[in-house]
């Protein structure tokens, strides 16, 4: 069975390593630093989840987030923010984010939180 794929959205490039020593046994991971360049992986690679940052530059995560919607309305977005403030996360969820996670996380929460949004428990 080919892995799922995820593309991780993050401006931070530590960040986007860590989720990457994470996850990449069990998934086929895309990496993108801003809003505009996942778009385009949205558009040719089709990603099974992303995980998406809120506060990047270009466009933020809630900006993406409305135009990933837009392109393709049912992918399964899981954000991961440095945001203390679950307004903004709970604002996410609103317009169609399935959860978020809070940074620093840890890596069972972070696979147990991917799990649960890739089969639909979330």
């Amino acid at each position: 069975m080919p892995k799922q794929k995820i593309l991780v959205c993050d401006d931070s490039e530590g960040v986007r390593e860590s989720l990457k020593l994470i996850l990449e046994n069990d998934y086929k991971l895309l990496f993108a630093c801003d809003g505009p360049e996942a778009l385009k992986l949205v558009k040719s690679a089709s990603p099974d989840l992303i995980l998406l940052d809120i506060k990047m530059p270009k466009l933020n995560g809630i900006e993406t987030l409305k135009e990933i919607k837009q392109i393709r309305p049912k992918t399964k977005i899981l954000f991961v923010t440095g945001y203390q403030y679950t307004d903004v996360a709970k604002d996410a969820i609103k317009l169609g984010a399935l959860d978020y996670i809070i940074k620093p996380f840890s890596e069972k929460d972070l696979k147990t939180a991917v799990k649960s949004v890739l089969k639909g428990k979330r």
